[in-house]
């Protein structure tokens, strides 16, 4: 029997994601909360020489983050193509609100994603969610998974490789292998987050570098951090840190334009730093992250000691295997009308990969019933004309 350990800590969702899929593939694995025992967390940098949770060790191999098709290889289940009235791609707001309406409708319905609950994960706190005055991305989207699963629905933990058109609908197949034939599908793949895109930060990315600020900063507690941008997330992230870290540097390249609310809870912490119209230019360190370099408008430098940077500065669309099998608009979104048709029939789409401009959780939420909608009308059309198989 495999031994298998998951390095976790209390808010990560790509934690919890780690752990329900051994868990439904019936595997037994020991947690460790690196959040809580810091002798842990020295243990599982020292295995994995990373900063950053989950890590996942099998016997004597480690895996770093949540990576659904090495863990697919090792413990998934394969089998033969599978047809599907509706496969929608991704698990966010806008996939599983589709998700469930589908299956309303009894649909036969499977949903593919690399994690559960999207974007929204991120958020360390949401306040513009109708019935609820305040909640964590992480349990908002509990909420929406518990619902989906309340349903008849398929759900797959895996990522989408390939999208093709057939005689009767489409040929759909993930990165381990599994097929999928289905009458329409709905694309909510959500963004990921944007890069620095400063010489050495793959060589950080897990060694100070972050892009889940509720998964690793445990990890930084005492430390010195860095957020980069100054929207609302950035600024969400800074104030958060504060509690955590000895000092944040708040860093953003065009100034602040978070929402006024998070401008003034930020004036009162007193251990953060603003360096406004400001740029990391430079990274420092060796095995991990021991500094940066930032450059202001008029060219000045300065470094400043970190042990950890917080990347919040935008999203890119998650539309790269697409090519051009759909129409996309310049920022690389699918082009939507307001039905969520997009360029090719039978296949819809919702969420923040659209070119829709509100990107909002209760917007893609909405737009995700609007598509299933539509793609129950899409299925009923083609058994009315005998073109499902």
């Amino acid at each position: 029997m495999q031994t298998v350990t998951v390095y976790s800590t209390k808010n990560c969702p790509y934690c919890r994601m780690a752990k329900a899929f051994l868990d439904r593939q019936g595997v037994s694995y020991t947690s460790i909360d690196v959040g809580e025992d810091e002798a842990e967390a020295r243990k599982m940098i020292a295995l994995s020489g990373q900063r950053g949770v989950p890590v996942i060790t099998v016997d004597d191999e480690v895996i770093v983050g949540f990576d659904s098709q090495r863990l697919n290889e090792l413990f998934g289940k394969t089998g033969a193509g599978t047809r599907c009235d509706v496969l929608i791609a991704g698990a966010g707001p806008a996939g599983l609100t589709a998700a469930v309406y589908c299956a309303r409708k009894l649909l036969k319905t499977v949903v593919v994603s690399e994690n559960i609950g999207g974007q929204a994960l991120q958020s360390w706190a949401i306040e513009n969610y109708m019935g609820f005055r305040l909640i964590t991305g992480e349990d908002l989207m509990k909420s929406f998974e518990e619902q989906a699963r309340s349903q008849d629905i398929r759900l797959e933990i895996d990522g989408i490789a390939a999208i093709a058109r057939t005689e009767n609908g489409f040929l759909v197949t993930t990165e381990s292998g599994l097929s999928f034939t289905a009458t329409c599908v709905i694309l909510a793949l959500g963004k990921r987050p944007r890069k620095l895109d400063v010489l050495g930060e793959e060589r950080f990315i897990g060694r100070g570098i972050s892009i889940c600020s509720t998964c690793d900063g445990p990890l930084f507690k005492g430390k010195r951090v860095a957020v980069v941008g100054g929207g609302n997330s950035a600024l969400q992230t800074a104030i958060e840190m504060s509690g955590i870290a000895s000092s944040v540097s708040l860093i953003t390249r065009k100034g602040i334009r978070a929402d006024e609310t998070y401008q003034k809870t930020l004036a009162q912490k007193a251990n953060i730093t603003v360096h406004e119209n400001t740029k990391v230019t430079g990274l420092k360190g060796d095995t991990f992250l021991t500094g940066a370099i930032i450059t202001d408008k008029e060219g000045r430098e300065q470094t400043i000691d970190l042990d950890g940077i917080f990347v919040e500065i935008g999203w890119i669309p998650n539309t790269e295997f697409l090519g051009d099998f759909l129409e996309l608009n310049d920022l690389k979104e699918i082009i939507v009308d307001q039905d969520c048709h997009t360029s090719m029939p039978g296949i819809f789409a919702a969420g923040d990969v659209t070119s829709v401009k509100g990107k909002q959780i209760i917007i893609a939420a909405g737009h995700g019933a609007q598509a299933a909608l539509e793609a129950y009308e899409c299925v009923m059309r083609a058994k009315s004309e005998g073109k499902q198989e």
